[in-house]
């Protein structure tokens, strides 16, 4: 199955790349498959370094901002013991890993991982709706470069319906956030203007393709 997180690694001058990522993963934990893009600062950090931490978190505002490379102020972190990394402070569970196997004959890399140290920091909040629709806005906010504007803006419509029904005040900042973003990546596309921001933070959700 494909779980849904927050994946730190460590960049060339020793800063910390902070993406969203779905790597495919079992029920016990233990290995991780992730599937970074060629062009993503994540792969470029786990190939030369190997190691990352991959986080569970219900926190939907950080995983919109890291994945179109806004985030501005970096969140809490706490060093890794058994890995050189850093582990984001209010996750929910964490499990530090180390890349053993790497395929990159695809667009988009094959990378096995066995996990090395593991943690619990709080409870998941639970299942919800509105975090569901933000993780699916998110992922048309790093798409813009080949999808339809109107597919995206239809279907931004349609998740609205879900954040308004069943979101609470982080859900809505964070939807409200990434329909800034496509609208105005939108209209520096249709004036022939794109900037999808060159922070060393992000590097897009890599779980869908």
């Amino acid at each position: 199955m494909i779980l849904e997180g927050i994946v730190t690694t460590i960049n060339v001058d020793g800063s910390v790349n902070i993406s969203p990522m779905g790597p495919i993963v079992e029920p016990d934990m233990t290995q991780l498959t992730l599937r970074p893009y060629e062009t993503s600062a994540t792969l470029q950090n786990l190939l030369r370094t190997k190691q990352g931490v991959f986080h569970v978190t219900d926190d939907v505002e950080l995983l919109a901002r890291a994945a179109v490379d806004r985030l501005e102020v970096m969140p809490p972190l706490v060093r890794a013991a058994k890995i050189d990394g850093w582990i984001l402070a209010d996750a929910c569970r964490w499990y530090a890993f180390e890349v053993r196997e790497v395929d990159t004959g695809e667009p988009r890399a094959r990378l096995q991982a066995a996990v090395l140290d593991r943690g619990r920091i709080r409870d998941f909040f639970g299942l919800n709706r509105a975090k569901h629709a933000v993780v699916e806005a998110a992922i048309l906010a790093t798409r813009l470069g080949f999808l339809p504007i109107d597919e995206v803006r239809g279907e931004m419509r349609r998740l609205a319906v879900l954040v308004e029904k069943t979101g609470g005040p982080a859900e809505h900042r964070a939807f409200r956030f990434l329909g800034d973003f496509i609208q105005a990546e939108a209209s520096s596309s249709a004036a022939g203007v794109t900037d999808h921001g060159s922070g060393p933070t992000a590097s897009g959700i890599e779980s869908t393709p």
